[in-house]
């Protein structure tokens, strides 16, 4: 295990496997031919043929469309056809800032391919001994990557909420940060993978943000998603990114890139050439 093994792991992907799934005439999603099978049983939302998905040009408009392809994950919920649904919307997007074309539940955004945007905040401290770093460990519970280890406060970017909301919503929830605490974490650029998973395609891109925190300042979780905190040296957390496969997987990309932009490991490790601060490849 290396750290560019990491940045590896979550850029594999084969477009074969794959329909475009295409709305209005935009793509925005990448679908798996066997999940497009079952979509191709509700002929009023979904025209599927060998070459791609269409949502039902008879279906306009953000609302129409939204409740639509809610009906239809409802059923397949039902009939077994996806696992789960978890109640938490994210928007279809052509791109980052413009208008949504519909939503769709949170679960089911891998199923669709489509791109799903969240927001990753490395909590640190400057120590007498040097840099250290808050790690949470998710509960064990989770349905998600249960144990392993996490950033300070990470999350999803839902429909409908800005980025400086949704970042002040989870460092309240995750981590008992105060607003004017997380008010001040900076924004320090964004990282784009996609990476084939069991149900379907992650297309992601998450918003990074670096947080210096008091000494004397301790988390804690109010929303049962995490287990522990615990206060790393930055060097033992480099050793664990590095080592082992104990993060969550897009976390090492988040910390990884920290390192970098903070001088603890050299800047060259992504094999794709991107530069610190922006590990991206898009697909």
């Amino acid at each position: 295990m290396a750290y560019a093994d990491h940045i590896k792991a979550l850029n594999r992907w084969n477009p074969d496997n794959f329909l475009p799934f295409i709305v209005d005439g935009i793509e925005v999603g990448r679908i798996r031919h066997d999940f497009a099978d079952q979509l191709a049983g509700f002929p009023d939302c979904f025209v599927v043929n060998d070459k791609q998905v269409l949502l039902h040009s008879q279906l306009t408009g953000f609302e129409q469309r939204s409740d639509a392809v809610a009906t239809v994950l409802s059923s397949l919920a039902e009939s077994g056809g996806v696992t789960h649904l978890m109640g938490e919307m994210f928007p279809v997007l052509e791109a980052f800032g413009k208008p949504a074309l519909l939503q769709i539940d949170r679960a089911s955004v891998s199923q669709f391919g489509i791109r799903a945007f969240g927001q990753h905040l490395n909590g640190y401290v400057q120590t007498s001994d040097g840099l250290a770093m808050w790690i949470a460990r998710r509960a064990s519970d989770r349905r998600a990557f249960p144990g392993r280890l996490d950033q300070l406060v990470a999350g999803g970017l839902p429909h409908a909420i800005s980025l400086a909301e949704n970042l002040a919503k989870e460092c309240r929830e995750e981590a008992d940060i105060p607003p004017e605490l997380a008010a001040a974490a900076e924004y320090v650029g964004q990282i784009s993978y996609c990476c084939e998973v069991a149900k379907g395609v992650r297309h992601d891109t998450i918003f990074c943000y670096d947080l210096l925190l008091p000494e004397d300042f301790t988390p804690r979780c109010t929303d049962g998603e995490v287990e522990s905190f615990a206060l790393m040296p930055i060097e033992k957390v480099a050793e664990i990114v590095r080592d082992t496969e104990d993060f969550k997987p897009n976390c090492n990309l988040v910390i990884i890139d920290f390192l970098q932009r903070h001088g603890v490991i050299a800047a060259d490790l992504n094999p794709h050439n991107a530069t610190a601060g922006q590990i991206q490849v898009e697909c």
